[in-house]
């Protein structure tokens, strides 16, 4: 069956040839022009992937993208003319998957596309073990998606969450950047490592007393990161 991809952008003429290509590829397509009526069609018929443009009317992409990955938990790659650095910061806070910068090559997306299903597919299939951990006074439910820190519950986005599980996992080993991308993202993924310094700067926010001292997401020049429970060195 034909994967179902939701296209929301208020550029009428990209809308009309960017559908065109999506079908052409093998996909079935929708579109809309704005975040409500995107909203509306993901909530009428689940989508496998959204394409998102960030400059939206009315409602932002990024207002958008919280509705559609938070309650829907749908893919999303966002399509965005801003600089980059700046939406891709905001955008990965929220959980998009991955993004493309107009203008874009058609192919270009299509291997994005490809990509982000196949890691979203791979996330439906795959058996976490355990379900549970505990690494000092960290304690980790992958069932519940609850995560509490000295007895604090954490405020994670799906994908810190990810990460802070796997390091934990592995609590005391380091574990490199490409090791953290395969495991989080997914061996398809191909954005910027950079990604996987972003979310860890944001997880030390919310648990570390002094982020730029870190003592328990601790980075190990050259090599990676690991987590460090309380009482170990």
């Amino acid at each position: 069956m034909a994967k179902n991809i939701l296209l929301i952008d208020d550029d009428s003429l990209l809308r009309r040839s960017l559908a065109f290509n999506l079908e052409q590829a093998g996909y079935s397509t929708r579109t809309a022009a704005n975040a409500e009526d995107g909203i509306t069609l993901a909530e009428q018929e689940t989508p496998d992937l959204i394409l998102l443009d960030i400059n939206l009317p009315g409602m932002d992409g990024l207002d958008a993208l919280r509705r559609l990955h938070g309650d829907l938990k749908i893919p999303v790659i966002m399509l965005t003319a801003r600089r980059r650095e700046l939406d891709e910061v905001l955008g990965l806070e929220l959980g998009a998957d991955d993004y493309v910068t107009k203008p874009f090559d058609v192919n270009v997306l299509l291997a994005h596309i490809k990509a982000v299903l196949r890691r979203a597919q791979g996330m439906e299939t795959a058996v976490e073990a355990p379900d549970c951990i505990q690494a000092g006074t960290l304690t980790i439910d992958s069932s519940a998606h609850t995560a509490l820190f000295k007895g604090k519950n954490l405020e994670l986005s799906p994908r810190e969450f990810d990460l802070l599980f796997t390091l934990a996992r592995s609590a005391g080993q380091v574990l490199s950047t490409e090791d953290l991308i395969t495991r989080v993202w997914g061996a398809e993924f191909i954005g910027q490592p950079q990604v996987v310094y972003v979310h860890i700067r944001w997880l030390r926010e919310k648990m570390e007393t002094n982020p730029n001292k870190p003592q328990h997401i601790l980075t190990m020049r050259g090599v990676g990161y690991k987590f460090q429970p309380d009482g170990e060195k």
